[in-house]
């Protein structure tokens, strides 16, 4: 993977969107290459998991909430840190709000085809992710001539939320989210999987620790942060960026939230706030 070049230190202003913890991993990676950027987090833990959410109400629900981020923030870029939200309503986002530099979260395949020695290839996502078109796609773009296993993890974002608060998740249990990968004629040649879902960067060293030492786990985090570096590049500096602390707003809050906060001041936060006025549950259309 290419090395990542940091940006200048001129003062930007960016969102970053999940649906809980998973995309600080982007957070720390972006905060590493333009430490001058402001970077507020959202994160809708309201509806978490989002890839156990119908596609309809979760279009919806992000369209709204992001647009009243931007609204209200007005941040340069908008980083949708969240392979489910990106795969699902990238195109209606930039759709609705044609002024604002999205950046998205893809499901890492061309990587992996590029890495693989056996024409094998993983990919550890959240059952949205995998049963999308969008992966198909993928799949006959940048890896025709390797054989994808694509397997669904219901519980492990969940498992990795646990995991970034400092609870114990027994071997077991991840494991057992895993396995789908492992079981299959073709995986005794799998050598490079993708993380599907930006929650795994917390649950990464587990599963390199609990499958085989020759595959290779990407995690596109920095890959990720370099595409929002390279669009910062083409903008002026913000006014918006002020010595304040920067914000991590939670949809509601999380489960222990003490435990939570205390992860967060390497993140660039020191403490969680409620966004003021979530869209409402119930948000169809």
């Amino acid at each position: 993977m290419l090395q990542a070049r940091s940006l200048p230190d001129t003062p930007h202003h960016v969102l970053a969107f999940d649906s809980g913890i998973g995309g600080l991993g982007i957070v720390r990676a972006l905060r590493a290459q333009a430490p001058a950027t402001r970077v507020d987090y959202l994160a809708d833990t309201a509806v978490f998991p989002y890839g156990e959410q119908e596609d309809r109400f979760l279009v919806s629900r992000i369209v709204t909430l992001i647009g009243e981020a931007i609204a209200r923030h007005r941040p340069q870029v908008v980083i949708v840190a969240c392979n489910t939200a990106s795969t699902l309503a990238l195109s209606a986002l930039r759709a609705a709000y044609p002024t604002t530099p999205f950046v998205g979260c893809v499901p890492p395949i061309r990587w992996a085809a590029r890495q693989t020695r056996t024409g094998v290839i993983g990919l550890l996502a959240t059952r949205a992710t995998i049963r999308r078109p969008y992966l198909t796609e993928l799949h006959a773009q940048y890896a025709p001539g390797c054989t994808l296993l694509a397997h669904a993890a219901p519980l492990l974002a969940g498992y990795a939320e646990q995991l970034f608060r400092g609870e114990a998740v027994p071997d077991l249990l991840i494991e057992q989210e895993i396995r789908g990968l492992f079981d299959k004629p073709a995986s005794t040649q799998l050598d490079a999987i993708g993380l599907g879902c930006t929650h795994y960067t917390f649950v990464l060293d587990r599963l390199r620790a609990l499958t085989p030492p020759d595959i290779a786990w990407l995690d596109p985090a920095d890959a990720v942060a370099r595409h929002a570096c390279t669009m910062l590049q083409t903008l002026p500096a913000s006014a918006q960026v002020q010595a304040a602390p920067d914000h991590a707003w939670f949809t509601a809050l999380p489960e222990n939230p003490a435990a939570l906060t205390a992860q967060l001041p390497p993140f660039g936060y020191d403490k969680i706030e409620i966004w003021p006025a979530p869209a409402p549950l119930d948000a169809l259309g």
